[in-house]
């Protein structure tokens, strides 16, 4: 039996009125580039003749319990044989006459071929007006700009890899939001991508589609913060964190008068602590996500962030929260001895110095219970 070059994987639920005119566009263009080829429907649950069909058309058909489009194109993908995978959807609303292009980019040398819509052109009806002006440019932008990754079409539903490339990709997602995790880990594991044009076309269902605006969009937005914890903690955590600090040392003993007459007071010192304390835990919040993502998914290269992380250690950390606490300790001790020093008597002129006192009080205990934190996860499995 001839080796299978490409396999072709479509998704699929209850897509009986097109799963059979994909499945023969995918094996009329099996023919023309004179390879063996196979179709592998990931079916999920149809209730209609969408087996039935696949089956009839010589389409394999591989059944996945578990409901979502990335749990049915992970099912498909694992079921196939072919050196090559092409995915897309069943409901014809891309070419699968056209997966040619997509298997001589990877013949190429490409480990992960994209479709882009935007430069392919896109139907009249073929997407909502709010996908296709505000959703997926949007999403796409923040995409590129939260994981540095040029690609201007992150959910197209048409793409071509490897299947060894797929191993490395180690997708985890059930849902819509496969589609982002695939590219997002495609770049860290530094594979090579491609981005070819694709059509969109008005799929031929006679019901609305699978796609959810709002709460797969929603999904998408959550993978992309959720998985980028420098954007979501550590860059705003320390920004915070540095503004807050530079605030208390400002007004450490006293107000402080700058540009020209602008007065900082007891409230601004009570707002940089707030920011040094914000910042302090949503940085620390950061670290944890860091460590954990470190551990769920190894092949995520390593930043400024993640080398910093790896010299933070238990003992450095006990080091800097107690030197932390006890120099707010020792401004207390010194408050309380000028406190007795004037026979108890007024200390209004030291509530700054207290304020900043008691919030690296604070700071230093939240360093050393992180520290500790960091050291379980960091231990765990070892």
């Amino acid at each position: 039996m001839s080796e299978i070059a490409v396999s072709a994987v479509m998704p699929c639920l209850n897509e009986e009125r097109t799963l059979g005119a994909c499945i023969e566009k995918a094996q009329g263009a099996f023919r023309a580039l004179g390879i063996v080829g196979e179709v592998v429907v990931a079916d999920n649950g149809s209730t209609d003749r969408s087996v039935e069909i696949a089956a009839a058309l010589g389409a394999r058909v591989v059944h996945e319990a578990r409901k979502g489009y990335g749990a049915a194109l992970t099912a498909g993908i694992a079921a196939a044989r072919g050196r090559i995978v092409v995915m897309a959807d069943a409901d014809d609303s891309y070419d699968w006459a056209a997966l040619g292009d997509f298997v001589r980019q990877v013949d190429a040398g490409y480990d992960l071929v994209m479709g882009n819509r935007f430069k392919g052109g896109i139907e009249p009806g073929a997407m909502p007006p709010l996908h296709r002006y505000f959703g997926n440019p949007v999403l796409s932008t923040l995409a590129r700009w939260m994981y540095r990754i040029p690609i201007g079409d992150f959910h197209c539903g048409m793409r071509a890899f490897r299947r060894d490339a797929f191993e490395r990709i180690q997708p985890r997602t059930s849902g819509m939001e496969f589609a982002t995790e695939m590219v997002v880990n495609a770049a860290h594991a530094g594979l090579r991508i491609a981005e070819i044009p694709t059509r969109l076309y008005p799929d031929k269902r006679d019901r609305p589609p699978h796609l959810r605006s709002f709460r797969d969009g929603w999904r998408h937005l959550r993978f992309m913060l959720t998985y980028a914890p420098d954007v979501l903690y550590l860059a705003p955590g320390m920004i915070m964190s540095v503004l807050g600090v530079a605030g208390m040392m400002l007004l450490a003993t006293g107000p402080a008068t700058i540009g020209g007459g602008f007065r900082l007071g007891i409230h601004f010192l009570a707002l940089a602590s707030l920011l040094a304390l914000l910042g302090t835990n949503v940085t620390a919040f950061g670290l944890v996500a860091r460590l954990v993502n470190a551990k769920r998914n190894p092949i995520r290269p390593e930043s400024l962030f993640g080398r910093l992380l790896q010299q933070f250690t238990l003992e450095r950390g006990i080091v800097l929260g107690g030197a932390m606490f006890f120099c707010g300790l020792i401004v207390d001790a010194w408050i309380f001895s000028e406190w007795v020093s004037r026979r108890f008597g007024d200390m209004s002129d030291t509530v700054h110095s207290a304020f900043v006192a008691s919030t690296f009080m604070v700071l230093g205990i939240n360093v050393v219970f992180a520290a500790f934190l960091f050291n379980m996860i960091r231990d765990e499995g070892k």
